[in-house]
């Protein structure tokens, strides 16, 4: 048996649909005690949704209503979140993918897509919308081969993106939830790398 090539990358794509979990030390304030879920990952780069960041006092009935989309007594208003330091004039509303989004919707996977229409929030405005979904104003984004590096210098971590946690509205528990997935106990967790 070959011997593995300790330079060698993980496999294009590998972290579609997955949840980025900022590790204690991460040297960016902007994503610190981040969750991120990831929505494109190629040799091109790759791009993900916070999904545990609101931004204070900002709803999603006061975006729609400032987008002339028409607001009812029955519009959810559920917080606007932080969704990175990318383009953060842009919406996104990452959601379960039985919406019949058309071509406006990426799925990421089989159950999650994201789309970037005002189409989406009209209907969930108006109680049409999908069955899970969270609003974002911007994204987080790496150029190629950068998040692989960020993995292997012990910025992040990587798990599998539970529902529970990429919709739920305990934002203030999702980094706790998402570390204890991969069974890491964060009191133990630190930014510094070992080396053998």
């Amino acid at each position: 048996m070959a011997a593995k090539d300790p330079t060698a990358r993980p496999a294009e794509g590998f972290l579609l649909g997955k949840l980025l979990v900022a590790l204690p030390g991460m040297p960016d304030p902007r994503f610190a005690k981040s969750v991120i879920y990831m929505c494109t990952h190629t040799e091109k780069g790759a791009m993900g949704i916070i999904v545990n960041k609101p931004f204070d006092g900002l709803t999603f009935r006061e975006v729609v209503a400032k987008l002339d989309v028409e607001v009812t007594p029955a519009t959810p208003d559920p917080p606007i979140l932080f969704g990175g330091p990318v383009g953060t004039g842009q919406g996104f509303v990452l959601h379960t993918s039985e919406y019949p989004g058309g071509e406006a919707t990426m799925p990421v996977t089989s159950e999650i897509s994201l789309t970037a229409t005002v189409d989406i929030l009209r209907a969930i405005a108006q109680g049409r919308g999908p069955l899970k979904a969270l609003f974002a104003l911007g994204y987080a984004g790496w150029g190629p081969g950068q998040i692989e590096d960020e993995l292997t210098s012990n910025g992040w971590i990587m798990c599998e993106a539970d529902q529970r946690i990429v919709f739920g509205g305990d934002f203030d528990g999702k980094w706790k939830a998402a570390l204890a997935t991969i069974g890491a106990d964060i009191s133990g967790l630190s930014s510094d790398a070992g080396r053998a």
